[in-house]
């Protein structure tokens, strides 16, 4: 059963208008950093609202990332990888991030073949952390990319505004264009 997304009440025990401003001004923030990366950097993105979520995606290429290994920062470039998919979870009632969610992606073909599913873990980046991950895909052109958000498993303050993000989504991004590409970088030693 879905539950109803309650609007973002000053009312309740937990969050008055001064603390529910200041997380409209974070979301404001993150909301620019999101459009800035899917309309100015990334190949192709878009955003959609969807079951109290604004869930955003961004293509580009392949990229490298640390991974933590046994204690230690290790650099991985993309080996066959060609795409690295980038899907951006917000709150929709004042547009803040989303942490601590399970984020699956396929991404359908023309000719109706399935490159997924695919879990994006959260992935930390100097602008706006966003789930994501390279991927592999076998040619050129547009795709349609489903994206699934779990049910948060996280508790939530506030009687009132904390009943939100029960139910898992699905939504699918149309003809999104995949150009394969990789942008393999060598870290500062």
């Amino acid at each position: 059963m879905t539950t109803p997304q309650p609007a973002m009440d000053p009312s309740s025990s937990e969050a008055d208008e001064v603390q529910l401003s200041h997380a409209r001004a974070q979301g404001d923030a993150y909301r620019r950093a999101v459009q800035h990366m899917a309309q100015e950097v990334a190949d192709d993105g878009g955003m959609q609202d969807v079951g109290g979520y604004s869930i955003a995606y961004a293509l580009e290429e392949a990229e490298g990332m640390y991974h933590l290994a046994e204690g230690v920062l290790e650099w991985r470039n993309p080996e066959e990888e060609n795409l690295h998919v980038e899907i951006a979870v917000m709150d929709a009632a004042d547009g803040r991030f989303v942490p601590g969610l399970d984020v699956e992606i396929d991404l359908i073909a023309p000719d109706g073949s399935v490159v997924g599913p695919v879990t994006l873990p959260m992935l930390w980046h100097p602008m706006i952390s966003h789930y994501g991950a390279n991927v592999t895909v076998p040619a050129d052109g547009k795709y349609d990319l489903r994206v699934r958000v779990g049910a948060a498993p996280f508790m939530r303050h506030d009687e009132i505004n904390g009943r939100r993000f029960a139910d898992p989504v699905e939504t699918t991004f149309s003809g999104v264009s995949v150009e394969r590409d990789s942008e393999p970088v060598d870290p500062p030693t």
